[in-house]
């Protein structure tokens, strides 16, 4: 018989729950794939390029906190590697190798793409909502949709930053979605009440480490902190 779970994996699938929604994927012109620590997502990237889902596949990223300390080249390079020995022709390929953030993703896959009318972004779950938001403000005017690779959590996690890992990245992508509009990276959303009550707890459990800098409870809409 299996345990029930934790109140800290209750909150945490909250996050996960919220985060992860909306994945979806069309016929398009261009796929951009986010690089990341999980090779998961440019696995799942080349499975749509091989059905036909668009002719060509870019593969965005530098480093972020995690793969600074993993890989000793961009994401980028390590996703394209990966692309070609999964048989993707060097032909489909574009790299943007300088990219360090969602922002920079798609602004700088815009550059290298600008005839592009439809674009389905690749990335992980827990990136689903900030690519979403992201769009509207880096690359406007395109019919687009995000997708991911399917799997549970917390079962599924990528080991390269284990479960405690991705509950300290999750709780900074709440909160990453609560201030980015304020500074102009991306469109607003309105995170339910239960979500960020979920957020609130993890914050006082000690995972806090993916937080921006200043207050976090700080950045909670008025008509929760009064």
């Amino acid at each position: 018989m299996s345990c029930p779970p934790t109140p800290t994996l209750q909150h945490a699938s909250q996050l996960w729950d919220f985060l992860s929604a909306g994945r979806s994927h069309q016929a398009c012109d261009v796929l951009v794939v986010c690089g990341s620590y999980d090779l998961r997502v440019v696995d799942h990237a080349v499975a749509l390029l091989q059905r036909g889902i668009a002719p060509r596949m870019l593969i965005s990223g530098n480093t972020g906190n995690w793969t600074r300390d993993l890989w000793s080249r961009p994401e980028a390079e390590v996703f394209a590697e990966r692309a070609l020995a999964l048989g993707v022709p060097a032909s489909q390929l574009l790299l943007e190798p300088q990219a360090r953030n969602f922002a920079e993703n798609l602004s700088l896959s815009r550059e290298l793409c600008p005839a592009a009318r439809s674009v389905t972004f690749v990335t992980k779950p827990n990136s689903i909502r900030r690519v979403m938001q992201t769009q509207p403000v880096q690359w406007p005017g395109i019919s687009c949709c995000v997708d991911a690779p399917e799997f549970a959590f917390p079962w599924e996690v990528s080991n390269m930053v284990g479960v405690f890992g991705l509950i300290e990245e999750m709780v900074g992508d709440i909160h990453r979605l609560l201030r980015y509009p304020r500074l102009g990276f991306q469109q607003a959303l309105q995170i339910p009440p239960a979500v960020l009550e979920a957020w609130q707890q993890l914050i006082a459990q000690g995972y806090n480490r993916h937080l921006l800098r200043g207050s976090a409870l700080d950045d909670l809409p008025p008509d929760l902190t009064t």
